[in-house]
C-alpha cells in the first residue's frame, strides 16, 4: 500500500482525537526510515528541514530531518501531539512556563523507536544527541496554528505564521505577533 493510502487509511478516521488515539494511530502507521527518505532534504541553516506528509481538518503529520542546531523552546498553540524518533537519538527539553517565561525542568535523550507527548500549550525544544542523522514524525492534532516560539536571551516570544518552524522568524510576515516577556 502506497504510503498517502496508509496514511489516509490510519488517519482519516480521527475525530477530535484523545492523546492516546494519537499515539495508537502513530504507531499503527508502522513507518521506516526507507519510507520517509524521498521526502528528506538538508535543513539548509535550520534546526530541521520539515515535510508536511498528511493533513486534514483534525490532524497533521510531519516528518522533520535533524541538523546540528538545536530548536527554540517552543510550543504547539492549541494542538497536542506525538513525536515518534525514527532514527538516531533526540534531546528533549521540557519546560514550565511561570508569568509568561519558560524555566527548564529537564532534559531527556530519547532514542530510535521512541515516542514522546507534547500537551497543548507544552513547551519543549529539540535537538539531535547523536552521531546518527535525527529523523522525527510528528502527528498533532488539531493542525498547528497560533505556535509561540521563544527567545530567552531576547525575554521574547513570537507567535508565527504556520509555514515558520521552531526558530526566531526571518521574514516579517512569518511573525504573526511579537511579545516581550518579563
Amino acid at each position: 500500500m502506497a504510503l498517502k493510502e496508509r496514511f489516509k487509511k490510519s488517519l482519516n478516521s480521527l475525530k477530535s482525537p484523545s492523546a492516546e488515539e494519537l499515539r495508537k494511530a502513530l504507531a499503527s502507521l508502522d513507518i521506516k526510515l526507507e519510507d520517509l527518505l524521498p521526502h528528506l532534504q538538508p535543513a539548509d541553516g535550520k534546526p530541521y528541514y520539515r515535510k508536511l506528509l498528511y493533513q486534514n481538518n483534525e490532524v497533521e503529520l510531519l516528518v522533520m530531518n535533524w541538523s546540528d542546531l538545536e530548536c527554540a523552546p517552543h510550543d504547539h498553540g492549541n494542538s497536542k501531539g506525538w513525536i515518534q524518533v525514527v532514527n538516531g537519538d533526540s534531546e528533549n527539553t521540557v519546560f514550565e512556563v511561570k508569568k509568561g517565561v519558560p524555566f527548564e525542568l529537564f532534559a531527556e535523550i530519547m532514542s530510535k523507536g521512541s515516542f514522546f507527548f507534547a500537551p497543548k500549550k507544552g513547551v519543549h525544544k529539540m535537538k539531535s544527541a547523536g552521531r546518527e542523522n535525527l529523523v522525527t514524525l510528528h502527528l498533532y492534532s488539531p493542525p498547528i496554528t497560533g505556535m509561540k516560539v521563544y527567545d530567552l536571551e531576547k525575554c521574547a516570544a513570537c507567535v508565527v505564521s504556520e509555514d515558520c518552524g521552531a526558530w526566531w522568524p526571518e521574514e516579517q510576515r512569518q511573525k504573526v505577533k511579537e511579545i516581550q516577556l518579563r
